[in-house]
């Protein structure tokens, strides 16, 4: 039977209270996609909570929903959210003309969200078309991060974005989603404020040190040029290359160079631009470390070609940070940065393939096949031996993503060995290596099939008769024995 809005099913009944930002407008502005100079529309709004706390943020925010807002005027926004809209459509045609309608409305951006397949689980209900009719009497149909963007493309004629699984970016020109993709892969520099002269020059030649070149005068915050007077480029740059570090300037080009290529490796997946839609940085980076934009693409074509060579990537792997194993390479989210650039790369096409996940912390990356996939231990830094709470992988042949949660389980997985993962120079390195040591001494490794598992690693705490006092180890105490 329809509900009185023409529905077959009780869509509003999803739209639930939220304490806070929901997760994919929190994203959207962690990325930049989402500021105070812009403004938003919420279509499908449900109850209007992110709207009001937008506008509580003094960012100008409306929104509309078929059901709580039916009268509100459909506006054309800077960016509009879609939030988890598409799953409660029963129909597909719908969906798509839900879709194109908040297309339509975007001058800028377009925000997607949808629940994802691997949360269909706990939903309990009666199978129906592509989705199932909940016991509330909501429909949901969940996404796979491949069919997700794909269906966004689709609509919006253009390459999206995923920054995490299950959101997606269409952006409305391509200067924008070029700059955005820049962001995650070009180290930036964190310009400081300047008080005069000296500080305004210093800053400048900091920018020079780490990137490798002199800043554009549009790369200058606006409050920084005047600092430096009337003073030319060519001026400018001679007083930069007096006082700034030639061996750091190498160091920064040789840093920025890697950083382009990884760019324009990944940029192929979304799309290769024309040189003169890059962002005006990459443009310069480009000039500065290459001949021309023709040799970088190939340089970076040939790196991701080198993805395929098993030999290669192993020898890549054998030489990077992290930890190796038979069947993979595991680093921890701080050493991601001194892996090899095309190991950077092999990540950076599972990110651009199905979203990096929110709160990951070691990195994996197989050898035999192509599959990239993240982790979360919350207690990494915490816990001796930390354990599993979900990973997320993506398979880079078929683009498939799968998402498994350890959370409720009672026998986690764990680590050992903590300071493999990191970075020599990684100052917590000194503090894992000495408990390592003394896990070795006492003969807890010397059954290695055992340990990888919580109750594993218990029998044997307690077999060598030892036990862990945060990042010690100590003798276990001895049984009491208590008088007849």
């Amino acid at each position: 039977m329809a509900t009185p809005t023409g529905w077959t099913t009780q869509r509003h009944r999803t739209a639930i209270g939220r304490s806070g930002l929901s997760m994919p407008l929190r994203q959207a502005l962690l990325d930049g996609v989402l500021s105070e100079s812009n403004s938003v529309f919420d279509y499908g709004c449900g109850r209007g909570q992110d709207v009001r706390r937008l506008e509580q943020m003094g960012i100008e925010a409306h929104g509309w929903d078929p059901f709580f807002l039916p009268d509100s005027p459909l506006h054309e926004q800077d960016v509009v959210m879609l939030t988890y809209v598409l799953n409660v459509i029963e129909d597909q045609n719908e969906r798509r003309q839900a879709l194109s309608t908040a297309w339509q409305l975007a001058g800028k951006a377009l925000v997607v969200s949808c629940r994802m397949d691997w949360e269909q689980q706990p939903a309990r209900g009666h199978a129906t078309g592509d989705g199932l009719v909940t016991s509330r009497g909501t429909f949901q149909h969940f996404y796979g991060a491949r069919e997700l963007r794909a269906l966004v493309e689709d609509v919006t004629g253009g390459y999206c974005v995923s920054p995490v699984p299950g959101v997606v970016y269409a952006f409305r020109r391509e200067e924008d989603r070029l700059a955005y993709l820049a962001r995650g892969t070009i180290s930036e520099f964190d310009w400081t404020d300047s008080a005069d002269y000296v500080s305004a020059l210093a800053e400048v030649i900091a920018f020079t040190e780490k990137r490798g070149r002199v800043p554009m005068f549009e790369e200058i915050p606006a409050g920084v040029i005047p600092l430096l007077g009337r003073v030319s480029q060519s001026a400018l740059v001679r007083l930069i290359k007096k006082g700034a570090d030639p061996d750091k300037v190498a160091e920064g080009a040789k840093r920025t160079t890697l950083d382009t290529l990884l760019y324009l490796g990944t940029s192929i997946f979304n799309g290769r631009a024309q040189l003169s839609d890059l962002p005006i940085s990459i443009r310069a980076d480009i000039r500065n470390c290459f001949r021309s934009y023709h040799e970088a693409c190939a340089r970076a074509d040939r790196l991701l070609l080198k993805i395929r060579d098993d030999t290669y990537i192993r020898g890549a792997m054998r030489n990077s940070v992290g930890k190796l194993t038979a069947t993979a390479l595991y680093v921890h989210e701080r050493a991601i940065s001194s892996m090899p650039v095309v190991l950077r790369l092999y990540e950076h096409c599972g990110f651009v393939a199905a979203g990096r996940p929110e709160g990951w912390n070691i990195l994996k990356l197989d050898h035999r096949g192509r599959r990239v996939s993240w982790s979360s231990y919350p207690k990494f830094d915490s816990d001796p031996h930390p354990t599993l709470n979900w990973t997320y992988g993506v398979d880079m042949t078929t683009l498939e993503s799968q998402y498994q949660s350890f959370a409720d389980r009672t026998n986690k997985p764990l680590l050992h060995r903590k300071e493999e993962f990191l970075a020599a120079d990684d100052p917590a390195v000194p503090k894992y290596r000495r408990l390592t040591a003394a896990e070795v001494r006492a003969g807890l490794y010397s059954n290695p099939t055992r340990i990888g598992l919580e109750a594993g690693w218990a029998a044997e705490l307690e077999r060598c008769g030892v036990a862990l006092k945060g990042h010690r180890l100590v003798k276990r105490p001895s049984p009491t024995r208590s008088d007849a």
